[in-house]
């Protein structure tokens, strides 16, 4: 049981608490009123890059939606929409490559296949597919870093499963769009028994 004391406290102190959050609310809505909210002001001086990274976007965002292009700073911006594409060519780089090692291991190794694999199979599947659906353009990359992305699985699926290179094929035993196929599963058919309980 709280003691009286300190439940009064407590009242007391989310009885201040909700104050101050109406006060804010308030203090927002009259700032979006007057179209003050995401402005800059002309007078201070703007966030460089390297100084804080989250206050710079910021910054660059709300200088877009005032069309101050003359105060953007465009070197960083146009790097920073560039990496953005590059992030996603990583992503789907990095992604295929845990696709294909578990692609092997659930081919090479029947024995141990479990739910987790086949997860993790699923969801880099979805991962890639969601990628390239936001950005179509990348719809052909997979095929184009396909056999580099399979050397770089095949040393993982090496390491992971302790089987010797040699057990694994040196050219891909799967296409791309294979590898992509939610309904491609290499090796023998699936039945229930090949699972080991995670």
């Amino acid at each position: 049981m709280i003691p009286t004391v300190a439940l009064a406290a407590e009242v007391k102190f989310g009885a201040q608490l909700s104050k101050f959050l109406t006060c804010r609310f308030a203090i927002v809505s009259k700032l979006r009123h007057y179209g003050l909210m995401n402005r800059i002001d002309r007078l201070r001086a703007l966030t460089p890059y390297e100084a804080d990274y989250v206050q710079w976007c910021a910054e660059q965002g709300a200088l877009l939606r005032e069309a101050r292009f003359s105060d953007l700073d465009r070197e960083n911006l146009a790097e920073e929409i560039e990496s953005l594409g590059r992030r996603d060519k990583r992503e789907i780089r990095s992604r295929m490559e845990v696709l294909f090692a578990h692609l092997l291991k659930w081919e090479f190794q029947p024995g141990h296949r479990s739910h987790s694999w086949q997860s993790s199979i699923s969801e880099q599947r979805i991962w890639i597919g969601n990628i390239i659906k936001d950005s179509p353009s990348l719809r052909r990359y997979p095929a184009q870093i396909f056999d580099e992305a399979y050397k770089d699985a095949l040393l993982v699926a090496v390491r992971e499963t302790g089987l010797r290179k040699s057990h694994f094929p040196g050219e891909p035993p799967f296409t791309s769009r294979q590898a992509l196929d939610e309904r491609f599963w290499p090796g023998n058919p699936l039945s229930m028994g090949d699972f080991l309980r995670d």
